[in-house]
């Protein structure tokens, strides 16, 4: 399973979630269970692996208990109902917007209401974009209003639009191959929807690589895995040096008509118009909540989400259902009267769309205490039913957390595979921290991703008490254990 490379130019781990499409199931080294060596050389700790796997086991009847409260008990369809409720009230919150402070103050009250511990908001900076009124409509060979969506960051045209014949490539090869034909047109890039993590270079990239051949313009087709006509916006990033033009993405169905067009000989002609805005950076918060640890309270295992969106659809799906299953795994622990030994943080990140903006400052803020940290998780890749967790950790750690997984037999989800990640836990993982995803149905993900169609309607209530199950028996084990993870 290729790890996405980091295709973004600019500001550190700007713009783009990491999600790893193609499915790999990395199988646990297997430590020597029958020869008594402990695997902790260095640590303070002799155990041997065979007396962590019984500690993990005696966790059986507190992951069932969990697992019950979440998918058959009274807290059955909690989460959903909460985001429903939370989308529904605010909409989309985009960084920068009220509507994503408004957001930010109403988690704040509900996690007080809830009776969880340390409820405080860390201020932070974050980018202040706005889309204006854009349109896009082909003007020869006949005339057709095409939809589209600005990309995060972009500049605007003139008042009067951007005219002009369009160049369609389908790489950044042909680009440069056709770069004497680009001066002075828009390029449309018509790039093949492989998976996200190689596609989403030309949204992210497309407008710096077509103004250095001088394009006027960039329309990148949507990076998607599916689509009604729909167009899927997201960040992209510009380059010193290189002048800056506006950028939109159009429907898969647009590109893909226009360069039929042109390969029959036709001269396509476009008018753009986007009335997008940058403005200074404005003040938000990262929203932070805790069951403080009844043993080892410096000790910290993180679970989060982001609660930031792009401003078209409701931002149910990315990342509200992620935000809310970390939520819901604190309330179910609190719930049953659980306290684990070490403090669970949840962390409700913002501006993680443009680039995992509040969560880097946070790492900023917290990194001297690197060494306390046991597990960072992340749900940012969907909430549907969960084929199992991605982890990223040592051999050791990687052992563990398949026992840990174990638990989770009730519900059938015990796989453990590579390459945990996130935008916003990535920082520490980079540093040496365990880190862990959830594993999701990615086709699905992609076919709303970043679009008017990411509302409440695609969550399914059921799936969401099943992956806040998962996501709350794993951070509570961790959490209780008598070690942390084991480090490389």
């Amino acid at each position: 399973m290729g790890k996405e490379k980091e295709i973004i130019t600019g500001r550190k781990q700007a713009g783009e979630k990491m999600k790893f499409l193609l499915y790999a199931f990395v199988g646990v080294h297997v430590l020597s269970l029958n020869s008594g060596k402990a695997i902790y050389r260095n640590d303070m700790s002799q155990r041997t692996f065979e007396e962590i796997k019984e500690e993990i086991a005696h966790y059986g009847d507190v992951a069932k208990a969990i697992i019950n409260l979440a998918v058959y008990g009274k807290a059955q369809n909690r989460s959903y109902e909460r985001l429903a409720l939370l989308v529904d009230t605010v909409g989309p919150r985009l960084s920068g917007s009220k509507s994503l402070e408004k957001a930010i103050q109403i988690m704040y009250q509900n996690l007080k209401h809830d009776g969880l511990e340390n409820v405080h908001l860390e201020p932070v900076k974050i980018p202040h974009w706005e889309r204006g009124e854009e349109s896009a409509v082909m003007l020869e060979p006949r005339m057709h209003k095409m939809a589209i969506l600005g990309l995060g960051s972009s500049i605007g045209t003139p008042p009067e639009g951007i005219t002009a014949e369009v160049l369609v490539v389908t790489s950044f090869d042909e680009l440069q191959r056709r770069a004497p034909e680009a001066r002075g047109k828009i390029v449309v890039y018509n790039q093949p929807y492989t998976n996200y993590s190689q596609t989403v270079q030309y949204r992210v990239q497309g407008a710096v690589e077509a103004a250095k051949v001088g394009a006027l313009a960039s329309l990148i087709r949507s990076v998607a895995s599916f689509s009604i006509y729909s167009p899927h916006t997201g960040i992209q990033e510009y380059q010193d040096g290189v002048p800056k033009i506006p950028t939109a993405c159009v429907t898969v169905e647009d590109a893909e008509m226009i360069s039929r067009m042109v390969s029959r000989g036709s001269r396509i002609v476009i008018q753009l118009k986007m009335g997008a805005n940058n403005y200074p950076d404005v003040d938000s918060f990262n929203t932070v909540a805790e069951i403080i640890g009844s043993k080892y309270p410096e000790e910290v295992v993180l679970v989060s989400g982001h609660l930031d969106s792009w401003d078209v659809g409701q931002g149910a799906m990315d990342d509200g259902g992620g935000a809310f299953i970390s939520w819901e795994a604190l309330s179910l622990i609190k719930d049953l009267g659980l306290r684990p030994k070490r403090t669970l943080r949840l962390v409700l990140w913002t501006a993680e769309e443009q680039g995992g903006i509040g969560a880097f400052q946070y790492y900023q803020l917290h990194k001297a205490n690197i060494s306390k940290y046991s597990l960072v998780m992340e749900s940012d890749s969907g909430t549907f039913l969960p084929s199992g967790l991605k982890f990223t950790g040592s051999e050791k750690a990687r052992a563990i957390m398949k026992e840990v997984m174990n638990l989770l037999q009730p519900i059938n989800i015990t796989q453990v595979f590579s390459d945990g990640e996130g935008t916003d836990i990535n920082f520490w993982i980079q540093a040496g921290v365990p880190g862990a995803s959830l594993l999701d149905d990615f086709y699905k993900y992609f076919s709303f991703h970043h679009s008017r169609g990411d509302t409440i309607t695609v969550m399914d209530p059921k799936q969401m008490n099943v992956a806040a199950a998962l996501w709350a028996v794993v951070s509570y084990v961790v959490a209780d254990m008598e070690e942390m993870l084991p480090r490389s």
